[in-house]
């Protein structure tokens, strides 16, 4: 009888009795690896949603997110090689990744929540802060992601590593792409859309683990093999010169889509669905071209010198690219109405614009494969060093162009940049294969590629400011008068401009956010006088987001108010606001002010730093990741930060939005603050945006007071006046109703919860209906004078009874 070490090495090397061998399920295997793409997308959208509420959304937690979960996936293709020995089957190896990844995501099901503890208990500013944001990213993400990367390197070793072995590994490269495709639209249209992360995570640990059955049984059916290849040198550019060109490849591809996501979700919306289309077209593209360059592979008699010849085709279709986004798409109109056909027309517009650079990329890989062949025995140490020159490539990509090139020196620049590096890399490849076998085409080279590269660097056009300032509202590029501030940042391209209507406005990420118009300016200054006034004596504030300061600036009236927090996430919305001074009282020249650059949520849960007032600058729900601003979770810390009887105020938009996210968000708010009152901004009691105010404790609204502040404080009574609250009636007018009131309205309300952040997933699919009169009529009918919070005199009362 065998012993234990025995039938382990029987099980993974599959030494059978067999003699001869089963024939090569190379169907099914692609099968497999869609299955393995779709499952590791999955549980990146999944872990990048609980991380991103763990160490937050700045600059550096996503980078720190980027590299742990790009750099496990390319440390995995080096270890594997390294550490499994060639003669295990590679089928068992690959099942065995994939069962130890499924049960690391169910793991990470416990460990995040645990993570989160720890982090906040530890976490600081400065730079011990940053390295603990990416240890914790480290700690969680490396683990999966290594058996991730290793996955490919496994089963290239039953590939082999003949020329049409290794143009197999390139076509299941581009088959797992394409499974990432799948992967990243089940997870965003339908399991967080409608489950949540949880629920996310099973669906991919099932994915693994049902690919690693069928793996097994596969396993069964074929007899694995080593044999040595014999080297091919002539045919050979040089191993160094593969791996550097498919270094570049990688560094331009992410880049790329580092600035293409920018542009697209300026156009399409900022919506969680709009990002994922975006990716879901890059990954396409990507695995289409992997296809592609996996059958040249196998055919071309010198895969390096096509390899060039795609660096080269970059130069061509770069400027397309940049053209087609900038100048032609916004401006095609789709007819047909309703949301499947926008998202159809959104991947349509998107894959024609970038189609043929990703092809390229894509099809780079399988013939980096094959020109990196000098002859290996171990199809998976050339799949190793080709995919982690790749990924390495990408991962610099990724942070060069995010954090420092679009916000150093624009797209424009950046997309240039992109040329010089496909430039780079073509030479490179090109020279080489010259090198080793000359022809006439490539004597001319040299100088073909240096008009080539002129011309492809004067073609990149800029990014129209229209685009960075309204975005996908095209009228509205033709109603700027004057452009006083334009700015890629880090997270958000920002601009402010004059209409022609005669009305400042600021623009963050293609939409208008803020402006002089007599409706921002009410609802603006009501988030700040409002909670300010309800609580009376407030000493330290808190402003969730700076938008043009106005909300902030209302703060400076109040003299009591001794501490005005700001914590803004982009700095250029710092910068921008500046053009505001006037409306915003000049807040960031106060004394009492202190700029905090994060993601507020992440400042709340690290601080210690109590305040009386927390408000928020309209932050739209639909934009991706703002959810978590609205979440049941959010409103609990809100809650810690509030010392006893502060005050909390959110922002509600009735417009361009439906029934149902309006009921979630106001849903969840009440859920928090079952005392909470709601208040309308509308000069005419129309409905067009709300505030909602909840507070620790409750307290009678003494109208008698308001009323002496405002008779003794012109500057306070100004800056209400201004915006048509300069008296007690006034702004008791504005009243809309109570929680308590809308509990019959707000019963079917779907509860906004950090797991799910189904608030986004509702308003996304609503962004383009216009609804507000409709929703808020169904809130008011609700309303009636509440006697029993309004203390006013007399006089007061009967006149508000009257407007009731």
């Amino acid at each position: 009888m065998a012993g234990p070490s025995s039938c382990m090495f029987e099980f993974m090397t599959g030494c059978t009795n067999r003699s001869e061998p089963a024939p090569q399920p190379t169907a099914l295997l692609a099968c497999l690896f869609l299955g393995s793409g779709a499952a590791a997308l999955i549980y990146e959208l999944a872990w990048f949603h609980v991380l991103r509420l763990v160490v937050g959304s700045s600059s550096i937690s996503i980078a720190a997110l980027l590299v742990s979960f790009m750099g496990g996936m390319g440390i995995g293709s080096v270890l594997l090689p390294r550490v499994v020995p060639p003669t295990w089957h590679p089928l068992r190896v690959y099942a065995g990744l994939e069962v130890a990844i499924g049960v690391i995501g169910v793991a990470l099901l416990a460990v995040l929540p645990l993570a989160q503890s720890v982090y906040l208990a530890a976490v600081g500013y400065g730079l011990g802060g940053v390295l603990l944001r990416a240890v914790v990213c480290v700690v969680c993400l490396l683990p999966p992601t290594i058996l991730m990367g290793a996955t490919l390197p496994a089963v290239a070793r039953w590939t082999g590593a003949t020329r049409p072995g290794v143009a197999a590994a390139g076509r299941l490269y581009g088959v797992n792409t394409i499974g990432a495709v799948s992967g990243v639209l089940l997870a965003s249209f339908y399991l967080l859309r409608v489950y949540d992360t949880v629920v996310a995570t099973l669906v991919a640990v099932a994915l693994n683990l049902a690919v690693a059955g069928v793996a097994l049984v596969l396993a069964r059916g074929w007899i694995h093999e080593t044999e040595p290849v014999r080297r091919e040198p002539s045919l050979a550019p040089g191993r160094p010169v593969v791996l550097a060109v498919i270094a570049l490849s990688g560094l331009a591809s992410l880049g790329a889509e580092v600035v293409w996501t920018r542009q697209f979700s300026l156009l399409f919306g900022a919506t969680v669905y709009n990002f994922s289309l975006i990716l879901a077209v890059f990954l396409g593209g990507l695995g289409g071209g992997s296809l592609i360059g996996a059958w040249l592979a196998r055919r071309v008699e010198r895969p390096g010198l096509a390899l060039g010849w795609m660096q080269v085709a970059l130069l061509g279709a770069l400027p397309f690219s940049a053209f087609m986004i900038g100048y032609q798409i916004p401006f095609w109109e789709l007819s047909a109405k309703g949301n499947g056909m926008s998202f159809l027309f959104d991947v349509a517009r998107c894959a024609l614009s970038i189609a043929p650079a990703t092809l390229v990329w894509g099809a780079s890989v399988p013939l980096a494969l094959a020109a990196a062949n000098e002859g290996d025995a171990d199809a998976g140490r050339i799949v190793a060093r080709v995919t982690v020159a790749n990924t390495a490539g990408a991962l610099l990509g990724t942070v060069l162009f995010s954090l420092v090139l679009i916000p150093g020196v624009g797209t424009q620049a950046a997309q240039q940049a992109l040329v010089l590096v496909a430039a780079v890399a073509a030479a490179t490849m090109l020279w080489a294969e010259r090198r080793r076998q000359p022809t006439p085409l490539l004597s001319l080279a040299p100088w073909l590629l240096v008009l080539a590269v002129g011309l492809s660097v004067w073609l990149v056009p800029g990014t129209p400011r229209g685009l960075i300032a309204f975005g996908r509202d095209i009228p509205g590029w033709d109603t700027i008068g004057q452009y006083l501030f334009v700015d890629e940042g880090v997270s958000a391209s920002v601009a402010v401009t004059d209409s022609e209507a005669g009305y400042r406005q600021l623009h963050i990420s293609g939409k208008v956010v803020a402006s002089t118009m007599d409706l921002d300016m009410r609802i603006e200054r009501m988030l700040g006088h409002v909670p300010a006034l309800l609580h009376g004596e407030p000493r330290s504030v808190l402003i969730v987001g700076m938008g043009a300061g106005v909300t902030a600036g209302s703060f400076v009236r109040h003299p009591e108010v001794e501490r005005i927090v700001i914590c803004e996430i982009e700095p250029s919305v710092i910068t921008a606001s500046d053009q505001f001074r006037e409306a915003n009282h000049a807040v960031l020249s106060d004394p009492r002010t202190e700029v905090i650059y994060d993601d507020a949520r992440h400042f709340l849960a690290t601080t210690d730093e109590q305040f009386d007032v927390i408000t928020s600058d309209p932050i739209h729900p639909w934009v991706r990741g703002a959810a978590s601003l609205y979440s049941v979770e959010y409103h609990e810390l809100v809650k810690e930060r509030l010392r006893p009887g502060g005050v909390v105020a959110q922002w509600v938009p009735l417009y361009e939005t439906d029934e149902v996210s309006a009921k979630s968000q106001i849903g969840t708010f009440v859920h928090s603050f079952p005392d909470a009152t709601l208040w309308n901004s509308d000069f005419l009691d129309a409905g067009y945006d709300l505030v909602l105010i909840g507070r620790v404790g409750s307290q009678r609204i003494d109208g008698r007071w308001i009323g002496e502040r405002l008779a003794g404080d012109s500057a306070l009574r100004g800056s209400l006046a201004e915006v048509g609250l300069g008296s007690t009636i006034d702004l008791l007018d504005t009243y809309a109703g109570r929680g308590n009131d809308l509990e019959p309205w707000l019963r079917d309300a779907p509860i906004n919860r950090d797991r799910s952040l189904r608030l986004q997933y509702l308003a996304g699919l609503a962004l383009d209906q216009q609804n507000a009169y409709a929703i808020y009529g169904a809130i008011v009918g609700y309303r009636r004078y509440p006697g029993d919070l309004f203390d006013v005199a007399p006089q007061d009362e009967a006149v508000l009874l009257r407007r009731y």
